[in-house]
């Protein structure tokens, strides 16, 4: 079991995060699964009461800098979003044409084989790795963190020119998702 670390503490305040699909899996490969989060994020901005300063998602896991607004728990937007993108991810497994679709959904099954509040599959690890953002140094070194990403990972060579990453938005471009500015 994750120790409390790993866990919203204060409900109210800002987070880094990081969530993570079992077993390191790369979902994230294809649109139509990037495009589940992307969607539930917004849903999660528009109607959870969910404020985003930073995201970015990778292949198999999603950073971000979040916070929920009064009158909401983070804690709660964040287990939602969780259990909604895991019953939508395998929706689409099963749906599209997906070569890995056997692998996928075996390798789900079998994360969630032995936890007994899982019904079928588990798509997410436990906890979200959540750190809070006690000074404003320690936000923007995690904003930085999360937009050199996908440039760490040889997908781009600037960290605005990654979709599926608040770093355009802070360059002035649209962005996916509509982002609080943390300058």
């Amino acid at each position: 079991m994750p120790s409390e670390q790993y866990y919203v503490q204060n409900e109210n305040e800002t987070y880094f995060i990081t969530s993570t699909i079992v077993d390191w899996v790369d979902v994230f490969t294809r649109p139509v699964y990037r495009d589940i989060i992307v969607d539930s994020l917004k849903y999660c901005q528009a109607s959870k009461g969910l404020d985003i300063y930073g995201w970015v998602l990778m292949s198999n896991h999603l950073h971000a800098i979040v916070e929920a607004r009064e009158g909401f728990k983070l804690s709660d937007i964040l287990r939602d979003f969780k259990k909604f993108t895991s019953k939508k991810i395998i929706e689409a497994i099963k749906q599209e044409p997906e070569s890995r679709r056997d692998w996928l959904l075996y390798r789900f099954e079998y994360a969630g084989k032995f936890k007994t509040n899982v019904n079928n599959y588990k798509v997410w690890q436990d906890g979200n790795h959540a750190k809070e953002c006690l000074t404003a140094k320690f936000m923007i070194e995690k904003l930085s963190y999360i937009h050199e990403n996908p440039v760490r990972a040889c997908i781009v060579e600037v960290p605005e020119h990654y979709l599926y990453s608040s770093a355009r938005n802070y360059v002035g471009l649209k962005g996916l998702l509509d982002v609080k500015s943390i300058y």
